[in-house]
């Protein structure tokens, strides 16, 4: 068992209750080979803390961009509350060596597991708002999450670049992007494909992901630099 201790030094957050925080890094998985055991998964509180983070960063965004309409506010918030940010910002604060998973998802260590990590991340939150209340659950998210918003915003990170350039390739040459998986490797549980973007039968751009759509967004979002659609 891990020593969730050495977590809340991490994350400088001291819980009065300990097992919420060890529910947050338990997977369904890991009940499952272990029936016996008397806490439970942390699916509920990972259904408590999306509706937590939602409502901070909302607020966040609100306040921060007082010209910005709901469509981009929505955008932004989207960009920035997504399972590949989440999973990021919670490896980066060591969350894997703390998940309580079933033998067979320790062995998955692709898109499957970057989408436990975002569920953590969200579990987390969850266990802190209901140990510590709303104030200390902001703080762990104003720490955590909100300094990627400028990043965001400043990058585009927000706009869906196969939209944003699909429209531009009709504008300027009247053909819509296609997409081709020049490379695909790795085991089935942890796959990389290279995707190449297209107009018409010329290679503009490549880009690597764990799945087709991912390696398709990295593809496109190139193709926008490449052009200068930026």
């Amino acid at each position: 068992m891990p020593d969730f201790s050495s977590f809340e030094d991490k994350i400088k957050v001291n819980f009065k209750d300990k097992s919420l925080l060890k529910q947050a890094f338990v997977h369904r998985s890991y009940i499952n080979e272990n029936s016996k055991l008397s806490f439970s998964h942390n699916e509920r509180l990972e259904f408590l803390g999306d509706a937590v983070l939602e409502l901070v960063v909302t607020k966040y965004l609100y306040t921060k961009y007082p010209n910005q309409n709901e469509g981009e506010l929505t955008s932004y918030r989207s960009a920035l509350v997504n399972a590949v940010v989440l999973s990021e910002i919670a490896s980066e604060m060591g969350m894997n060596e703390y998940l309580l998973l079933s033998k067979g998802e320790m062995k998955d260590v692709g898109k499957a597991r970057q989408y436990i990590l975002a569920n953590t991340y969200e579990a987390v939150v969850g266990a802190i708002y209901l140990d510590g209340g709303y104030t200390s659950a902001k703080k762990f998210i104003n720490k955590s999450l909100l300094p990627r918003v400028d990043e965001v915003v400043s990058k585009k990170l927000w706009r869906d670049a196969k939209s944003f350039v699909q429209e531009k390739c009709q504008e300027k040459f009247s053909v819509t992007p296609s997409y081709k998986v020049e490379k695909e490797s790795g085991p089935d549980h942890d796959k990389q494909f290279i995707v190449g973007i297209f107009f018409g039968a010329d290679l503009i751009a490549m880009g690597s992901g764990k799945s087709k759509q991912e390696a398709e967004q990295k593809a496109a979002e190139k193709a926008l630099k490449v052009k200068g659609w930026g």
